[in-house]
């Protein structure tokens, strides 16, 4: 099976998803049919052939993808993927949710994203490294600080975006920290972007408790995928008295209804590679916690882990999409039917892009600010956003919460298009 004919959970195509998100939005805000039919379609997808001298001394040669999505509002802004799984439409579909994500925080950026297909955990750190740069060399044209600001995604990291400023530099003879975004500090990245998306996360709950009047404290929490976005929120929540009961990785899940040992599941992922066979914990598998009866529930994992097939047995009151695409079209209009409150992927997930947005500033200005004030710009965004979008989903006639975030994203993103006209 090519890339191209990849099979989807539920044969749900990313893209597909994502336009049908799009379209729901539409139908509640006044656009032209030449902007829209403008801004369905990204700007541009850039494949690469990616030849990488392995160990052993022979050669393979990988595919690599960058897509940019939209750049009526600013430069390029997305992160990289190296993951082995991945199709030409699933990058579209994430370089378009960066666009419509930056467009709701408000940030002067528009959409991108990069994937190499590849399984970095049968790689070798030496091996990475020569795909990371070469990769560089190939899409070196394509970005820029003023153009496009990769940033770390699913399997990279801080080191990923260090070798990426490393060969963008020697490419240009000076060093440019601002071509990237989520880089070591000691080279200009942010204090508080590691933890970013999973602050923003729990940051972004503080908000629904406050609007729904029902405090955090002993609210029972599930989060699947205990990454580095899901790891944070659980820890972070913890820390503010919820009850996060479930955790899971791709390994599996556990699950203690009196509540987990956040801390302890952080050292045994650490000491194991995974949270299974956490102590004094039931096993459970991903799809049964996603079933748990919890107040939150916080997909933290790949796209479409919420498909139709189990929509009518998530018993969760309140989902916040720390991954991107979490929730399939058709099992989002079942859960808005029964009552689930969904905030989505593009409000839920930004405090990633918010803080990358931060540390862009910084290297712009040759400036840097403490975590302390990472964090208070991060909250003030964050719950700026969340107040519009719950402004206008009371404004508009629709249940549905990702309905009213598309639709301030793409009102500001087809505004600028409108304002900027058209080049001959």
């Amino acid at each position: 099976m090519s890339k191209e004919e990849k099979e989807y959970d539920g044969e749900v195509n990313p893209l597909d998803n994502m336009m049908s998100q799009l379209r729901n939005a539409r139908e509640h805000i006044d656009i032209s049919d030449d902007i829209f039919e403008r801004i369905r379609y990204p700007d541009r997808v850039a494949e690469f052939n990616i030849p990488v001298r392995m160990d052993d001394g022979s050669v393979e040669s990988f595919t690599a993808y960058r897509c940019q999505h939209d750049d009526a509002r600013g430069p390029y802004k997305g992160g990289i993927r190296y993951h082995p799984n991945v199709s030409r439409d699933e990058v579209t579909a994430l370089a378009g949710w960066m666009t419509w994500k930056t467009a709701v925080v408000g940030l002067p950026f528009g959409g991108a994203k990069g994937v190499v297909v590849c399984d970095p955990k049968e790689m070798s750190e030496r091996e990475i490294e020569g795909l990371t740069r070469r990769y560089t060399k190939a899409m070196r044209s394509l970005i820029g600080p003023e153009k496009d600001i990769p940033a770390p995604d699913v399997n990279t990291g801080p080191q990923t975006m260090a070798w990426i400023m490393d060969t963008y530099s020697i490419h240009h003879d000076y060093t440019i920290p601002g071509v990237v975004t989520g880089k070591p500090v000691e080279l200009g990245g942010s204090e508080g972007r590691s933890t970013a998306t999973g602050t923003g996360v729990s940051m972004l709950a503080d908000c629904v408790a406050d609007y729904f009047g029902k405090p955090l404290y002993d609210a029972t929490v599930a989060v699947q995928g205990f990454g580095n976005a899901g790891s944070v929120a659980a820890r972070l929540l913890d820390e503010k008295d919820a009850n996060v009961v479930a955790v899971s990785d791709s390994a599996g899940g556990i699950y203690d209804p009196e509540g987990l040992d956040i801390a302890g599941v952080e050292n045994h992922k650490e000491e194991t590679g995974q949270v299974t066979e956490f102590r004094d914990a039931n096993q459970i598998t991903n799809e049964e916690l996603l079933k748990l009866d919890v107040d939150i529930l916080i997909p933290a994992a790949l796209e479409n882990a919420i498909g139709a097939s189990i929509a009518d047995e998530v018993e969760a009151d309140t989902v916040l999409e720390a991954a991107n695409g979490p929730t399939t079209d058709e099992a989002n209009s079942i859960l808005v039917e029964r009552g689930v409150r969904i905030f989505p992927d593009i409000l839920a997930n930004a405090g990633g892009v918010i803080v990358s947005y931060l540390e862009w500033v910084q290297n712009t200005q040759r400036y840097s600010w403490d975590e302390g004030d990472v964090h208070e710009k991060l909250e003030d965004r964050m719950s700026e956003s969340f107040e519009e979008v719950m402004e206008a989903h009371e404004s508009i006639d629709t249940d549905c919460i990702r309905t009213a975030a598309y639709t301030v994203a793409l009102k500001r993103v087809a505004e600028s298009h409108e304002m900027r006209g058209l080049y001959p």
